[in-house]
C-alpha cells in the first residue's frame, strides 16, 4: 500500500541517504516490481530489494567500520547497486568497479581507496542479522567513490555525496505509482559508471520498473523492447547507432514513449530517427499514434550524473541539436571562462564551461593536486568542455579542451570535423584525433567505420570534407576500422587510436 502523499513528502524531506533511500521507496511502492534481469537473474519488488539491503548491510557492518571503503567488484547487474546501498547503510563508502577492468586496474582501485573489504558476490555478506537502522549520515558526506575510466591517465576516485547521487531524483519518489501504470524501461548500462548508476536510481525513485541486461547486445535489446512492449529505453549514442545497424527500423518499437541518452553528444538526425520509431500513445482500434519524445542529459562523474538536459517532445526538435546541452537543471550555475586566463566570457564567446551546484564532487580521493586542478576554492568544477552560451540560457557544445587540435596556430575542434565526415553516406561513425607533425605541431587524423561493403578512399573522403570545412581542418591521415576501442560507457578511447597511425 502506498503512503499518503503528505507522509511521503515528510519521508523524503531532507535527510535521505544512499543507505536508506530504498527502504523509503519500499514504503511507498511496496510490492510493485523494481527490477527484472535478463537471463533469469534477479526479479525483485521494492520491498524484497529493501529487505536484501538490510540483510547485506548487517553482514557488511560485521566486517568494516564506518568510513571504511568497500570495493564492490561483482558482475554487472542490479546486485551491484544493492550492495552499494548496503555498504552505505552500514556506514561504509562503496566503491563500485567495472568488472571489465584488468587485474592491474582493479588492484589500483583497491590500493588507492585503501579498501577494508572487497566484495565479489553478495553471498559473502549474506545470512547475517539485518541492519534495521542505517548508520547516520549527512547529505553532504561522501556516499561513494566512482573511479574515472582512465582514458587520460591513472584512474582517480571521484568523491560523490549523498546529495550528489540522490538530490536530482528524490522528488520523483512522490509520484503516485498509479499515475505511471505499467511503465518499464529497458537498460543495458554498466552500473559501476555514473550514468548507469544514476539511471537505475532515477528509475527506482520514479517508480519505473527496470528490465536490466547485464551486457549490451543490439539484437537482444531490440527483442526485449519489442516483446515486452517497454515504454522507455536509455542508452548512449553508440548504442543507438548499433541498434540502427541491427535493424531497429524493421522492428515494431511503437511501444516506446521516451528515448533517453547521455554520456556523449547525440547526433540530432539519429535522435529524430528513433523518435519516429516510437509513439505518443496507443488508441483502441487505431493503434500507435504520433512519435516518441527524446530526453538527453549532460553530465559527468564529477557531477554525480547530470547538470543539464534537453527534452524534445513529439514532432518538435527544439534544442535537440547535438551542439546543445539544453538547459541547466535546478540548483546549478554555469559560467564560461577563458581556459588560459580564467576571465569570464560574455554570451556568444567560446570558452571552458564551469559548473557549480549540488552534484559537484568534493574532490578526488587522496589526491589534493588533482582536486585543486579541477575544483576551485569556491566550488566551481572545471569541466574541460568548450562551449558558448546560446539564446535563452542554453549552452552550445564545441568540443573537449583536450580534443582541440592545434594546427599551425589554428584551433580545430575534433567534434566539428567528425560531424562533417559523418555526413558522407558511406560513413557510419567518425573519430578525429590530433597527430604530431614537425611542421604544424599537430594535424587531424580520422578513423572511420564504414557501411558494409564500402572501401575507404582517403583522397575522395578528404575532398568531401574540404567542401564543408577549411583546408586546415581536413584530416591528413585516414584509417578504416571494423570496431572502435571503447570504455565501459562506450566512449571511444582516442589515445589508442592515435597509436594506430604510422609515425609521420
Amino acid at each position: 500500500m502506498a503512503l499518503p502523499f503528505s507522509r511521503l513528502k515528510l519521508a523524503f524531506k531532507s535527510d535521505f541517504t544512499l543507505g536508506d533511500v530504498l527502504e523509503r521507496l519500499a514504503a511507498h511502492n511496496g510490492d510493485r516490481r523494481l527490477v527484472e534481469e535478463a537471463g533469469g537473474g534477479l526479479t525483485l519488488t521494492y520491498a524484497q530489494a529493501a529487505k536484501r539491503v538490510r540483510r547485506w548491510a548487517g553482514g557488511i557492518a560485521r566486517r568494516v567500520q564506518p568510513g571504511d571503503r568497500v570495493v564492490v567488484a561483482t558482475p554487472n547487474g542490479y546486485e551491484m547497486l544493492l550492495l552499494c546501498m548496503a555498504a552505505s547503510r552500514a556506514g561504509a563508502i562503496p566503491v563500485p568497479i567495472n568488472p571489465q577492468l584488468t587485474r592491474t586496474e582493479i588492484d589500483h582501485v583497491i590500493a588507492n581507496s585503501e579498501a577494508a573489504l572487497v566484495l565479489r558476490s553478495a553471498v559473502e555478506v549474506d545470512g547475517s542479522e539485518p541492519l534495521a537502522t542505517a548508520v547516520p549520515a549527512q547529505q553532504g558526506d561522501v556516499a561513494a567513490l566512482f573511479y574515472t575510466s582512465g582514458t587520460t591517465g591513472t584512474p582517480k576516485g571521484v568523491e560523490l555525496s549523498h546529495r550528489s547521487l540522490l538530490g536530482s531524483f528524490v522528488r520523483a519518489a512522490a509520484i503516485d505509482p498509479r499515475i505511471l501504470g505499467r511503465m518499464e524501461a529497458v537498460v543495458a548500462l554498466p552500473v559501476a559508471h555514473i550514468m548507469g548508476f544514476a539511471v537505475l536510481v532515477g528509475l527506482a525513485c520514479g517508480g519505473v520498473s527496470t528490465y536490466l541486461l547485464p551486457k549490451f547486445n543490439p539484437v537482444t535489446v531490440l527483442d526485449a523492447i519489442e516483446q515486452r512492449r517497454a515504454g522507455i529505453f536509455v542508452g548512449v549514442p553508440a548504442m543507438y547507432r548499433m541498434l540502427l545497424e541491427a535493424g531497429a527500423s524493421e522492428r515494431d518499437l511503437s511501444c516506446v514513449r521516451f528515448w533517453g541518452s547521455g554520456a556523449d553528444a547525440m547526433p540530432s538526425d539519429l535522435a529524430a530517427t528513433f523518435k519516429k520509431m516510437g509513439a505518443t500513445m496507443s488508441l483502441p482500434l487505431v493503434g500507435a499514434v504520433g512519435e516518441a519524445a527524446f530526453v538527453e542529459g549532460y553530465g559527468m562523474v564529477e557531477l554525480g550524473g547530470g547538470a543539464a538536459a534537453k527534452f524534445s517532445p513529439p514532432y518538435i526538435g527544439l534544442g535537440l541539436g547535438s551542439d546543445s546541452f539544453g538547459f541547466r537543471l535546478p540548483g546549478y550555475q554555469f559560467r564560461v571562462v577563458d581556459p588560459d586566463t580564467g576571465e569570464r566570457l560574455s554570451s556568444g564567446r567560446s570558452g571552458e564551461l564551469l559548473i557549480k551546484g549540488p552534484g559537484v564532487t568534493s574532490g578526488y580521493w587522496g589526491d589534493d593536486d588533482a582536486t585543486t586542478a579541477v575544483v576551485t576554492d569556491d566550488g566551481w568544477l572545471r569541466t574541460g568542455d568548450l562551449v558558448r552560451l546560446g539564446p535563452f540560457g542554453s549552452v552550445l557544445f564545441e568540443g573537449r579542451a583536450k580534443d582541440v587540435i592545434k594546427v599551425g596556430g589554428y584551433s580545430v575542434y575534433a567534434l566539428e570535423v567528425e560531424r562533417a565526415i559523418e555526413e558522407h553516406p558511406d560513413v557510419l561513425e567518425a573519430v578525429v584525433v590530433g597527430l604530431p607533425d614537425e611542421r604544424k605541431g599537430e594535424v587531424p587524423g580520422a578513423v572511420v567505420r564504414l557501411a558494409p561493403g564500402r572501401q575507404l578512399d582517403a583522397a575522395a573522403m578528404g575532398a568531401f570534407v574540404a567542401q564543408r570545412l577549411a583546408e586546415y581542418k581536413v584530416p591528413e591521415q585516414w584509417l578504416a576500422v571494423d570496431e572502435l576501442p571503447r570504455t565501459g560507457t562506450d566512449k571511444v578511447k582516442k589515445r589508442e587510436l592515435v597509436e594506430r597511425f604510422p609515425p609521420s
